[in-house]
């Protein structure tokens, strides 16, 4: 018991620099919501409903973090900041990381999948601020999902998705910085390449124009009209 908390207590601290010891992560209003979702599951799996919604309530007004009993949690579980909601059928894998304000909402009962209506997250997924992710889809392993974003349809495997409604980002991004990166949005070292990308594929595009422009003023047909 205390391997596995001094273990979830410095997953933590790689995932946030501005945790300074393992005392720091100890008053993080994310740690002590786990805490109480443990016991509030515990009791919900015992089929004590009603105390368990106490625990969630007791846990919801001291953390700022509303987790139903229902849900379930991996292994380093890491909520930064707090006022987030996760909904009853929810299911989080293992080293999640999810920032503030997050929703992961639910769907009409009916429309889910035996009686599923919450999203599930794979391992090592990354929620950014202020995301929603709403119905039973799942948040492939190693996805992201960018700040401020709307996702309602499946999101693959190391993928990043951003916008309303979440796409995935046009380009490839490459992570130069070791460790791990924080937020679900590109930023940083993560623009670079792709300013590099594009400023790539803007000069080839001017390139085709430029030879376009030379074949046009000799009176040659272009590649299109010869390829066809």
């Amino acid at each position: 018991m205390a391997f596995a908390l001094l273990d979830y207590l410095d997953s933590v601290k790689e995932r946030d620099p501005a945790a300074r010891s393992r005392w720091d992560v100890v008053l993080y209003p994310g740690a002590w919501a786990l805490l109480y979702h443990k016991v509030a599951h515990w009791l919900w799996v015992g089929r004590l409903y009603w105390l368990a919604r106490l625990v969630n309530h007791i846990s919801r007004f001291l953390t700022g973090i509303d987790i139903h009993p229902g849900a379930t949690i991996g292994k380093n579980f890491f909520i930064d900041h707090g006022f987030t909601v996760i909904g009853e059928t929810a299911t989080i894998g293992d080293n999640v990381t999810i920032y503030q304000n997050v929703t992961l909402g639910g769907t009409n009962p009916s429309t889910g999948v035996g009686g599923k209506r919450h999203p599930t997250l794979e391992d090592n997924v990354v929620i950014g601020s202020g995301a929603q992710v709403l119905g039973p889809i799942t948040i492939g392993e190693g996805g992201r999902v960018g700040a401020n974003s709307v996702v309602t349809k499946e999101v693959l495997p190391r993928t990043t998705v951003v916008g309303i409604p979440a796409r995935p980002v046009p380009v490839d991004l490459v992570h130069y910085s070791p460790g791990f990166i924080p937020y679900g949005t590109p930023c940083g070292e993560d623009i670079d390449p792709l300013r590099a990308r594009l400023t790539t594929l803007e000069e080839e595009l001017d390139e085709l124009r430029a030879e376009l422009r030379q074949l046009k003023s000799r009176g040659q047909p272009s590649p299109e009209s010869r390829s066809a």
